[in-house]
């Protein structure tokens, strides 16, 4: 049985296995040289952005690009790497985002042009990654979101957008208050999104679209694979946000405070359904790992 999800540790042996051979992978498709020596996570992110970027150079033609991308099989990752309590990171903030046939979601592939996001940018992730870090979520963002793309600047009374992209994992797309607390929250969701879709690839799970549950965050019925992502991200921001409260104060408290108390009522009756629904996943580890991050949000 998998160890309950109630430390640090998010590592997921399936998906251990499953980053290098990705990469691996990707390179050989390629017939290029893997990017310069680095952590298994680190590398995974990155190779998905040179596969994006050079196969988009492929297709527009574009000669010089497609070269830069050879040339770079890390797409540029190395040289915008910023350190932080996870590892190197990647903090961009770019002022327009690609949309695409191949994506219903705006994205952002590194290029040559790509350059870091402000020092306050900077600063503000930092500060976020080791408050994640400190409240047991490092492997989850050392795993699972390496590349930070900033988004819009809010504030706390405002909506938040915030998402992943499956064909760019260890990547997350954040909207942001200038409070490294409330980043690491969201820091925290979309990460958890990535580890759930590699854990599922990793142990070549395919979830039935026809089983459906009720969301209460969408108020409507949904097909397995948004449920159990939503019955996963979501206890996650709650774990989270019930251990920092104590460290903050403030508005950040209050939003915070706000959060939690809605989540819970959010989680409260996705007991039966969720029981279900991880009946669909066959991996019994993975399964117990969901069981177990859905009843502690419950409990708190």
């Amino acid at each position: 049985m998998a160890t309950p999800v109630q430390h640090t540790g998010f590592r997921f042996a399936p998906t251990d296995r499953l980053h290098p051979r990705r990469v691996q992978r990707i390179h050989t498709l390629a017939a290029t040289a893997p990017a310069p020596a680095a952590e298994h996570a680190f590398a995974y992110a990155t190779a998905h952005h040179y596969l994006e970027g050079a196969d988009a150079a492929a297709r527009a033609g574009d000669h010089d690009l497609f070269t830069w991308y050879t040339d770079h099989p890390d797409a540029g990752a190395h040289a915008l790497a910023t350190p932080t309590a996870v590892g190197n990171c990647v903090v961009i903030a770019p002022e327009q985002l690609i949309t695409s046939p191949i994506s219903d979601t705006p994205y952002y592939v590194l290029n040559p042009y790509t350059r870091p996001a402000p020092g306050e940018h900077q600063e503000l992730a930092r500060a976020a990654y080791a408050v994640a870090d400190n409240t047991g979520f490092g492997d989850l963002l050392a795993g699972h979101a390496r590349i930070l793309v900033f988004l819009g600047r809010k504030q706390y009374n405002d909506t938040f957008d915030s998402w992943t992209i499956s064909r760019l994992p260890g990547t997350v797309f954040v909207d942001h208050v200038a409070d490294p607390a409330a980043l690491a929250r969201d820091l925290i969701h979309e990460a958890g999104h990535n580890w759930l879709n590699d854990a599922l690839a990793a142990v070549n799970c395919k979830l039935d679209d026809q089983a459906q549950f009720h969301s209460p965050w969408k108020r409507t019925l949904r097909p397995a694979y948004g449920f159990l992502h939503a019955c996963w991200a979501f206890p996650l921001t709650m774990i989270y946000t019930a251990r920092v409260l104590e460290r903050t104060d403030g508005a950040a408290r209050r939003f915070l405070t706000s959060y939690l108390d809605l989540q819970r009522a959010f989680l409260a009756g996705t007991g039966p359904d969720h029981a279900r629904a991880i009946e669909l996943i066959p991996d019994e580890d993975l399964r117990e790992c969901l069981h177990a991050v859905h009843q502690q949000a419950i409990r708190l």
